[in-house]
């Protein structure tokens, strides 16, 4: 008996004696079937510094019904790992449960609420819940002007805002949304996902009770049409500074958030290309990161001085066919995930970021294993779930 519990002490302290695993990182990516027949679903990728397996798709989780469109997802996984996702296209969302990345399941779905349709962005709430922008509301009459709904952690409705207002355009639309807490303020966007209407507004909501207090359009720079399809408003490292970048490449800072009279004034801009818009930026410490499809790049600004950004780095693909889109940053600020359209729109492509200096580059080891090209293809594979063939994927989030 006593050498049976010297021997079991024994294995203990040497179980507690050996070093801890290392934590893997994985990246979840709600992906589209490009085959229309076969279900769309989140992917999730390990990607594990230094791991054997990088890269690899660890798991795939289907969702129900078919071309659903996904489109985005949260910018940044929760606290509570309860991720949630938009399917445009058909109009319904899912909260995947990610506590254990390697085997998600969907903890919830909802579509709209008191007419109220489509979602577009998610974005959580100091009191924890989550506000969502819905593009659109349906009812009697026309198709309106949507709104926000602040929603539970679980999808259920807590209460809603209308954007709709008589003066303003009937085919404005809620697009995404910049929370800004200590200004008791939200910036929503306006672009409408469906139609040719140029978005050209900025709206200012109040955050404790979400009355919409303005809505102003942008003016164009000497390039002309910068103001044109307002897209991501993000906020600084300061909590009250906010920068508003359009699709048509122009980067607008707000003035005077927190008064009866905010603004809005044009302090960079990029290039366009023809049927491609620069799209989801990233704030990572004095640094901000954009696509520019003109350029084939990811670029990075230096943002210290948030009325003159100036250009530091940019990665810019060889492939002249390649359209970056979707950007995403893991926790530390040292790695961007980065899907889109053209040649890359069945690969994730991960991205090297300096936040000191700004600098940015591909991370040549993240590929395929054994092919020689960077980048993960997400075509011509046997999923984990039991579908084959390939994925387009969208919204990504480490």
């Amino acid at each position: 008996m006593r050498t049976a519990l010297l021997l079991s002490t024994l294995a203990l302290a040497a179980a507690c004696a050996r070093p801890a695993a290392p934590a893997r990182d994985y990246l979840a990516v709600w992906t589209a079937s490009a085959d229309s027949t076969q279900p769309d679903f989140l992917a999730v990728l390990d990607v594990t510094e230094g791991g054997e397996r990088y890269g690899d798709v660890v798991t795939t989780l289907p969702v129900p019904g078919l071309r659903n469109g996904p489109h985005h997802t949260e910018h940044e996984m929760p606290a509570d790992a309860q991720l949630f996702a938009n399917g445009f296209g058909g109009g319904r969302s899912w909260i995947f449960d990610l506590r254990d990345p390697t085997k998600p399941h969907i903890a919830a779905s909802f579509t709209g609420f008191e007419g109220y349709e489509h979602p577009h962005s998610f974005l959580r709430l100091p009191n924890g819940n989550v506000l969502a922008t819905y593009q659109m509301k349906h009812g009697e009459g026309p198709m309106r002007t949507g709104g926000l709904v602040e929603l539970t952690p679980r999808g259920e409705m807590v209460r809603s805002s209308s954007a709709d207002r008589p003066e303003l355009p009937a085919d404005l639309r809620v697009y995404s949304a910049g929370i800004v807490e200590p200004l008791d303020r939200i910036v929503t966007t306006t672009t409408d996902m469906d139609s040719e209407a140029d978005g050209r507004y900025l709206q200012v909501w109040r955050l404790s009770d979400l009355s919409l207090l303005h809505s102003f359009p942008l003016a164009d720079g000497a390039r002309g049409g910068e103001g044109l399809a307002t897209a991501e408003p993000r906020v600084l490292a300061d909590g009250k500074t906010v920068l508003v970048s359009t699709f048509m490449c122009g980067l607008y800072l707000m003035e005077g958030l927190e008064t009866d009279a905010p603004s809005a004034k044009l302090v960079s801009s990029f290039p366009t290309k023809p049927d491609t818009y620069c799209a989801i930026p990233v704030i990572v410490g004095n640094h901000y990161l954009v696509t520019v499809p003109a350029y084939n790049a990811v670029v990075s600004l230096d943002i210290s001085d948030p009325a003159n950004p100036r250009e530091v780095s940019r990665y810019a693909f060889a492939d002249t066919n390649v359209v970056p889109h979707w950007i995403a940053v893991s926790p530390d600020g040292r790695r961007v995930a980065l899907t889109g359209y053209g040649s890359m729109r069945n690969t994730v492509y991960l991205l090297r970021f300096d936040p000191e200096t700004g600098e940015i580059s591909l991370d040549e080891r993240f590929r395929d294993a054994g092919t020689e090209a960077p980048g993960v293809q997400l075509r011509d594979r046997a999923w984990p779930h039991g579908g084959n063939g390939a994925g387009v994927p969208h919204g990504a989030v480490f």
